[in-house]
C-alpha cells in the first residue's frame, strides 16, 4: 500500500500585514490584557484575533478601520468564550523567582474588574482603558448604544460600591 504524503502550502503574510502586527502588536496585547486580566489569555486572544483577520487582510485592510475590526474579534473571542480556561504549565524545573508585571497596577481595582460580567468588564475598558465613546464601544461589540450606557453604569455602580466600601470615612 503506498501512502501519499499532501504538504499544505505556507501561508505568506502580506507586507502590510507583517508592517501592522510590527506598529500595534503590542497595543493590541495590553487591551486584551486589560480586557482579560489574564495575560495567558491576552495573548491567546490576540493571537486567535491574528490568524483570523490574517487569512482576510486583503479585504479587512480595503476598511477605514482594520485595528477597530481586530479589536472587535478580540472582544467577541472574549465575550464569547464560555469555556472554563485553566491552564497549568508545566515545567522540569521550579523558577528562582515568580516573574514581575513591569507595568505596576492596583491589584484591588484588576481583581474587582475581574469579578464583574464579561459584557460590562468590556464596555469599561473600552470606554476608559481605549478612551472610545459609547457610539464606538457600541460599533466594537454590536450592540445598542443604550447598552453601553446601560452595562458601563451598571459596572461603574458595582466598582463604586466595592470601593465606597473600603475607603475609610
Amino acid at each position: 500500500m503506498e501512502v501519499e504524503v499532501v504538504m499544505s502550502a505556507r501561508w505568506e503574510a502580506p507586507p502590510s500585514f507583517d508592517v501592522f502586527i510590527q506598529q500595534r502588536h503590542r497595543a493590541l496585547l495590553r487591551f486584551a490584557l486589560v480586557l482579560s486580566g489574564d495575560p495567558l489569555l491576552a495573548e491567546d486572544l490576540v493571537q486567535d484575533a491574528l490568524e483570523h483577520v490574517g487569512m482576510r487582510w486583503w479585504l479587512i485592510r480595503r476598511r477605514d478601520d482594520p485595528e477597530g475590526y481586530i479589536r472587535r474579534t478580540i472582544t467577541n473571542r472574549f465575550l464569547n468564550n464560555r469555556r472554563a480556561r485553566r491552564r497549568e504549565d508545566i515545567v522540569d524545573e521550579v523558577p528562582d523567582q515568580a516573574s514581575v508585571d513591569p507595568v505596576p497596577r492596583d491589584e484591588a481595582l484588576w481583581r474587582q474588574l475581574a469579578g464583574l460580567p464579561r459584557h460590562q468588564r468590556a464596555v469599561l475598558v473600552l470606554r476608559f482603558f481605549e478612551d472610545m465613546t459609547e457610539a464606538q464601544v457600541a460599533e466594537v461589540l454590536g450592540c445598542s448604544v443604550g447598552a453601553v450606557k446601560t452595562s458601563g453604569s451598571r459596572g461603574l455602580a458595582k466598582l463604586r460600591a466595592v470601593y465606597s466600601q473600603e475607603v475609610p470615612k
